[in-house]
Parts: C-alpha cells; structure tokens; sequence
C-alpha cells in the first residue's frame, strides 16, 4: 500500500529531514512512527500525502509513484486517504453533519449516498446525536472523532493521523484509539505518527522508529522504546 524507495528529503536550510528512507506498508497493517522531536516523523507523515516532496527517491501509494504526480493530480489523491490531524481542522461555521459530509461533496457524489455514509460513520465514532451540532460546541475529544470520521467517509485504503491523541487527555486518547483499531480490523491500513508512549506500549503493533532521517528500529509488535 506504501513503499518509500531510497528517499531523501533536504529542506532549503540545509535540514535533511530523510536521509535513505526505504520502507514497505502492506495492506491492512497498523503501523506507529516514534522518534525524539526534530527525528523527521512529520516529514515522513507528509510525504506519504504529497504535503511534502522528496528531494530524491520514490514515494508509492495505492500502486502510484506520487513524486512524478504533477500537481493538479494531488488532489484527487488525497481523496484516495484519509488524513487526521492533531488539531482537528473542522470547518467551524458547518454543523458535525456538513463536515463530514463536505468530503464526499467535493467528489459530487449523490445527496442519497451521502446522508447513508455520513450517518455510518458518525454511529462508528459514536456521535450520531450530535450531528447538528458546530465543531465549538463539541469537546475536544469530540472534534477528533468527527475528524476521523471526515477522513473514512470517503472509505480509504489508507488512514494517515499525524499526532491524532497529541492535544487530547488519557480518557479521550483511549477512546480515538479504539476507533482506529476498528478502522484497521475493517481492512484499512493505518500509519500513525505518535509521541503517546502509554498507547504505543500497551496496544502493539509494528513501530517504526525514526532518528536523524533514518529507520532506526522497524518491528513487530514494538515498544516506544524512548525515555521522558
């Protein structure tokens, strides 16, 4: 589902960020990406949706070579994955049900297919009878829902949360997290970037652990394996 071939990636000061990346994500994985901060896990996260592009090297997704993308094709990629991110990025003036409904607008498909996907995903992340609702009267935790949510509407090969528990507490963390383990034992690969040792240690699954732009430990059902 995800391949990076020798790639490279060297920022206009001088910072390389990925230095000889290879790495290969099958379908249905769970993968965590650990590292100290500055160890290039956010670049590795963006270049797997086009958000950053690698100075060298190959970046496959679903079988396509996006380096070679040109740019109006970015998009249509992104609707072929779902992104989380840390701080929510729901649009404040549409209620819960507009949100997540908004990415299945932008490819026009039909108002009927819509209102029955919407109302599926908001019954997985439990929040249905919030649906009228605006992002600012929903809890922190709630907005993270609903973005995941928004990212699965569109039934994604691929979910990419970069930092997705980053600005939430323990009781909410647990929560987003059974939610993407539902995800994946659905079939959708999952690639999550995470400093939450807690949740790294106790829910096991392959880690990929990133340290000056390199793989330093790809394993199986690894820990955090970090201090502090």
């Amino acid at each position: 589902m995800i391949s990076m071939k020798d790639v490279y990636k060297k920022y206009p000061n001088g910072v390389v960020a990925a230095n000889g990346i290879s790495v290969d994500i099958r379908q249905g994985e769970f993968v965590y990406v650990v590292g100290p901060s500055g160890a290039g896990k956010s670049t590795f996260i963006k270049m797997m949706y086009s958000e950053e592009k690698p100075t060298s090297g190959d970046v496959i997704i679903n079988g396509k070579n996006i380096t070679k993308m040109k740019r109006n094709q970015i998009p249509q990629l992104r609707r072929e994955l779902g992104v989380v991110f840390q701080d929510f990025k729901l649009l404040p003036k549409l209620s819960v049900f507009e949100n997540v409904a908004f990415a299945l607008e932008v490819i026009e498909e039909h108002p009927k297919v819509i209102k029955k996907r919407v109302m599926e995903v908001l019954d997985l992340v439990g929040l249905k009878h919030k649906m009228r609702m605006l992002p600012s009267e929903l809890s922190g935790g709630e907005q993270q829902r609903i973005s995941i949510a928004r990212s699965i509407v569109n039934v994604p090969k691929i979910v990419i949360a970069d930092e997705p528990t980053g600005n939430l507490d323990p009781e909410n963390s647990w929560e987003i997290m059974k939610i993407f383990e539902e995800i994946n034992t659905r079939g959708t690969t999952v690639v999550m970037a995470t400093h939450n040792r807690e949740i790294v240690n106790t829910i096991r699954k392959r880690v990929i652990a990133i340290e000056g732009g390199m793989i330093a430990r790809d394993i199986d059902g690894g820990d955090y394996g970090y201090e502090g």
